[in-house]
C-alpha cells in the first residue's frame, strides 16, 4: 500500500504500532526526542520533519504533549492531512486539539481500547470526528480494527475514559485490598478470594452489584466506614474504601424519601 505515515512518539505504544506499519509495507517516518527510531522507521529531526510528505499523522506521545506536538508538527503537514490523536485524554483536550488545528489538518479522536503490547496495530480502536471514517479506511486494510463512532471529536475519548473508571477503579480496589491484607498477614487468602470472585462473574453480576448497592446502601455505608477504619489501623491509605463509603452514602440519601 503506497502510504506514508508519521508517528510522533516512539515509546511503547507508538513504537509497536510503527513496527507493524513498517511490516505492512508502509513508509513510516518517526520522531521522539527521547526514543530512537526502530529498524525500518525513517528517523526525523523533529515533529515537522516527520510530518513532511505524510498522508497520515499518528500522535502517540502523551496527553500533556499532544498540543505541543500539533503546534510543532503543523508546519510540515500538507493541508487537510489526517492527524490522529491516539493519546488518552479528556474529551475537552481532544476538542482543544481540533480547535488549535484551525482546519489546517483533519483531527481524528482515536482511543486505544486495550493494551498495545501483544497487539500493536491490531489493538482495538474507536475513532470519532468528521474524518474518523477516512482514518478507518486508511488503516483497516493494514490489519487495524477500528470502530467509527457517530459523534464529534471527543466521543471516542468519552467511551475510553468511562471504561477506564471501571477497569482502573477495579484495579485500584484490588491493589488497596491486597496491600491491606499484606499488612494483616492475609495476602494469600485475599488473593485467592478475589480470584474466586472474578472467576464467578457472569452476565448477571452487573445487576447484582447495582441492585445490591441500592437495596443495602445504609448497611454497606457502615460496612465501608468500618473497612476504612481497619485500613487506617493497618497504615494503608483507605482511598477506595472511603470513596465507596461516600458513594453508598449518596445512594442511601437518594433512596430516603425524607432526604
Amino acid at each position: 500500500m503506497s502510504m506514508t505515515v508519521a508517528v510522533l512518539g516512539l515509546g511503547e505504544a507508538g513504537g509497536l504500532i510503527a513496527r507493524d506499519l513498517v511490516a505492512a509495507g508502509v513508509t513510516v517516518r518517526g520522531f521522539d526526542p527521547r526514543v530512537p527510531a526502530a529498524d525500518g522507521v525513517q528517523p526525523a529531526g523533529d515533529d515537522a520533519d516527520a510530518c513532511r510528505g505524510a498522508d497520515l499523522v499518528l500522535s502517540v506521545n502523551s496527553a500533556a504533549d499532544a498540543l505541543d506536538a500539533l503546534a510543532q508538527g503543523l508546519p510540515g503537514c500538507a493541508p487537510g492531512v489526517l492527524w490522529a490523536d491516539l493519546n488518552t485524554a479528556a474529551p475537552r483536550r481532544k476538542e482543544q486539539l481540533s480547535e488549535a488545528a484551525h482546519g489546517a489538518v483533519s483531527v481524528v479522536d482515536v482511543a486505544l481500547m486495550a493494551p498495545v503490547p501483544g497487539r500493536g496495530l491490531a489493538t482495538p480502536m474507536t475513532a470519532s470526528g468528521p474524518a474518523a471514517e477516512s482514518y478507518a479506511l486508511a488503516l483497516r486494510p493494514l490489519g487495524a480494527t477500528i470502530e467509527v463512532l457517530a459523534g464529534p471529536v471527543g466521543a471516542a475519548a468519552t467511551r475510553k475514559l468511562l471504561r477506564s473508571v471501571f477497569y482502573k477503579g477495579m484495579a485500584a480496589a484490588i491493589l488497596e485490598a491486597v496491600e491491606a491484607a499484606r499488612q494483616a498477614g492475609l495476602e494469600d487468602w485475599i488473593e485467592d478470594n478475589i480470584r474466586t470472585e472474578l472467576d464467578r462473574t457472569d452476565a448477571a453480576t452487573f445487576d447484582r452489584l447495582m441492585d445490591g448497592s441500592l437495596a443495602h446502601a445504609v448497611r454497606r455505608t457502615e460496612e465501608m466506614a468500618a473497612a476504612a477504619e481497619l485500613l487506617d489501623d493497618l497504615g494503608v491509605p483507605a482511598r477506595v474504601a472511603r470513596a465507596s463509603r461516600d458513594w453508598l452514602t449518596d445512594l442511601a440519601a437518594r433512596s430516603d424519601p425524607q432526604s
